[in-house]
């Protein structure tokens, strides 16, 4: 880099910061730039975002972050997916676990060849051929095997965490590699008049902290990116109505699932996320269908267990930043958009905005360039997720209520509703290698919440009907197998990883 940044000034702290000034920290240790990073203990983070996806493991090994330690000092828990409740109709359940079904066996994707099974009044369940169904039913949990012919290597997890622990964990790491913590609460932004950058945050106590590059980690406030340069907003209350949640822990009761559970509620959902010390628990709900106190009595009257502290409310809408880049003031995290935690991405996308910085790191010129593609690629990361999310209000065969009315019969984006007909018509799903959920996540949802294709892929009947039916009862017995051989999750926990 010809004309280095000489400091980065990282805007609040919470999960958003401190991962993002680890990474900093830890890539940029042995550069003359500087990172540090400016909180308040006066003002408080969300700190519900408790549940992750697989990728998570990646970027703590990235950072050089130990699992095992890990794991221990934020008294988690291993996920192997999402158990959702009533989301379909009353009554019903299905899972979205991590990894794949089956086992392909030439060029179709293995649900065609389940499906041409089904079609002959074979097969099963889909979810016999996933092995971290399997697992999550009988509460069990190991680490991805090593061996590749056995199912175990196709095993993936995530954790379920404390947040702030998490934060306070990253924390130390990103202090290890030279990242300097300023306390204090921030009063006035100052700008360049000229280009309008961002050139340094005053305190309270009359403390400057001047900076060449900002990264706005300040949440829903948006301190730098919006409340200072205006940088608009796309508003997508319309096809995600939930705008609020209440959220409480309770104290631990039953078994300890190895996955979240998102069971639907009159107006909302409510989530489930079992920890070491304690249970998550929030109601995720749209205020134009429920009030506040009828949030908080539902989730109270659905707790496992007793409540740990006063129920609180956080407000939210749904969107993203016009740019996540403006001038020199990068927003990551809730300052950049906020997608409601229904499938456990918001940690997921701190993650990716921060490896997206790295790879777009500008020098004290700021090429444009980098600041077009890094905005570009936020754009599709968001909406990527948005449909996602939006896909399971809309396969819902609910009339229940005024809530699953709007959902069932709201217009999609296009790019959702053509891929929903794709494989409701063919059985097809096709990927951007970009886009974060993979084949297996939407056939399990989809088949999940009722759309069933009315077609395979044609280039399954090149093998029989029974080579496909031999095939996929090994498969099965495999599975099956493999799992009941693991461990119990809390067995696991307790021998290998319990909470510090």
């Amino acid at each position: 880099m010809q004309n280095p940044l000489r400091r980065i000034v990282v805007v609040g702290g919470g999960s958003a910061g401190w991962m993002t000034a680890a990474a900093l920290g830890r890539f940029l240790r042995q550069s003359t730039t500087k990172v540090v990073l400016v909180e308040s203990d006066e003002i408080g983070t969300i700190g519900v975002g408790e549940a992750s996806l697989p990728l998570l493991a990646l970027f703590n090994q990235l950072i050089g972050i130990d699992e095992r330690d890990f794991v221990m000092k934020t008294k988690a828990t291993f996920k192997l997916g999402i158990e959702f409740v009533d989301w379909t109709r009353l009554g019903h359940r299905y899972f979205h676990p991590f990894g794949q079904y089956g086992q392909n066996f030439d060029v179709c994707d293995f649900h065609h060849h389940w499906l041409k099974a089904k079609a002959a009044g074979a097969g099963g369940a889909l979810d016999d051929y996933n092995l971290n169904t399997q697992l999550a039913r009988q509460n069990r949990f190991n680490m991805r095997g090593r061996d590749p012919s056995s199912p175990m290597a196709g095993v993936a997890h995530a954790y379920h965490f404390d947040a702030g622990l998490y934060a306070a964990y990253l924390r130390g790491h990103a202090e290890k590699h030279g990242v300097a913590r300023i306390e204090g609460r921030i009063t006035t932004v100052r700008q360049d008049a000229a280009s309008g950058f961002v050139t340094a945050v005053e305190l309270a106590d009359g403390q400057v902290v001047d900076g060449d590059f900002f990264i706005d980690c300040s949440g829903f406030r948006a301190l730098l990116i919006e409340e200072t340069l205006k940088t608009g907003h796309h508003d997508w209350t319309g096809l995600l109505p939930c705008d609020r949640a209440v959220a409480v822990p309770s104290a631990r009761s039953g078994v300890l699932t190895p996955y979240t559970r998102s069971t639907a509620r009159d107006a909302g959902w409510q989530w489930r996320i079992p920890l070491q010390h304690r249970t998550g628990n929030g109601y995720v709900f749209s205020s134009a269908h429920l009030s506040d106190d009828q949030a908080i009595a539902t989730l109270l009257a659905n707790l496992d267990g007793q409540p740990l502290a006063e129920p609180r409310i956080i407000r939210f809408r749904t969107g993203r930043r016009a740019q996540a880049w403006n001038r020199n003031v990068v927003a990551i995290g809730l300052s950049a958009g906020f997608l409601e935690p229904l499938e456990s991405t918001a940690i997921h996308l701190v993650q990716k905005g921060v490896t997206k910085l790295l790879k777009c790191m500008p020098d004290m010129d700021f090429a444009p360039q980098l600041r077009e593609e890094f905005n570009r690629q936020t754009a599709f990361d968001y909406e990527d997720v948005r449909d996602f999310l939006v896909m399971h209000y809309k396969l819902t065969e609910r009339e229940d209520t005024e809530f699953w009315r709007y959902n069932r019969h709201n217009t999609v984006s296009p790019a959702l509703q053509d891929r929903m007909d794709l494989f409701a018509a063919t059985g097809r799903i096709f990927i951007n290698e970009h886009e974060l959920f993979k084949t297996a996540s939407w056939l399990a949802v989809m088949t999940g919440q009722g759309l069933v294709p009315a077609a395979y892929d044609p280039m399954a009947d090149a093998l029989s009907t029974p080579d496909v039916l031999r095939a996929l009862d090994t498969m099965r017995d495999m599975i099956a197998r493999a799992a009941a051989q693991q461990p119990d999750h809390a067995d696991y926990i307790a021998r290998h990883c319990p909470a510090v």
